[in-house]
């Protein structure tokens, strides 16, 4: 016996917008269109945290990126958050105590100079004596403040530490955070 055929009229459930031939079926699916809006909310959410982070500084080169730190006769400005290859400025400024015979003596970590890419120092210091895992650095200067910058270009990401520390003062101690 051979195949029956369809007497019936086949009927699309799918909404239509208009009548006759010219209607266009629209497909929609309310419960998967609010799951796409709530989707939508959440990523605008993501973004606008991201925006309100990277103009404070969270990202490098703002407001929460700046750090200073103080020691009777030092004070350090650096970057908490550096970028990857991007220059920054590491600022010194020592106080009266710190002079010595005209001199000061500030002991920077290899990690400034190495991980943290020191480019230069500005003013050129008079002395440079290499050991105890960094550099010290010895100025001549006469009055306070004295100022002294170094240039750092980090060149990998992650969190760097280091030490600054005058003759005669105590140390401080800081990380800095390099995203790429």
């Amino acid at each position: 016996m051979g195949a029956q055929p369809f007497t019936s009229p086949v009927e699309d459930s799918v909404p239509k917008v208009g009548e006759g031939e010219k209607a266009i079926a629209v497909g929609e699916n309310l419960e998967f269109q609010r799951k796409w809006w709530r989707f939508e909310r959440v990523v605008w959410a993501v973004f606008l945290v991201i925006l309100v982070c990277d103009v404070m500084g969270l990202l490098g080169r703002g407001w929460l990126a700046k750090a200073k730190a103080t020691t009777p006769e030092l004070t350090l400005d650096y970057e908490r958050v550096a970028r990857a290859g991007t220059p920054s400025v590491m600022t010194l400024t020592f106080g009266d105590g710190a002079i010595h015979e005209g001199k000061i003596r500030v002991y920077v970590s290899d990690s400034v100079v190495k991980p943290l890419g020191a480019q230069r120092i500005a003013p050129q210091p008079a002395m440079s004596m290499v050991g105890d895992g960094g550099i010290t650095y010895t100025f001549d200067a006469s009055r306070a403040p004295a100022v002294v910058q170094i240039a750092l270009e980090p060149s990998f990401p992650g969190v760097h530490d280091f030490t600054v520390k005058v003759e005669g003062d105590q140390e401080i101690d800081g990380k800095v955070l390099v995203v790429p």
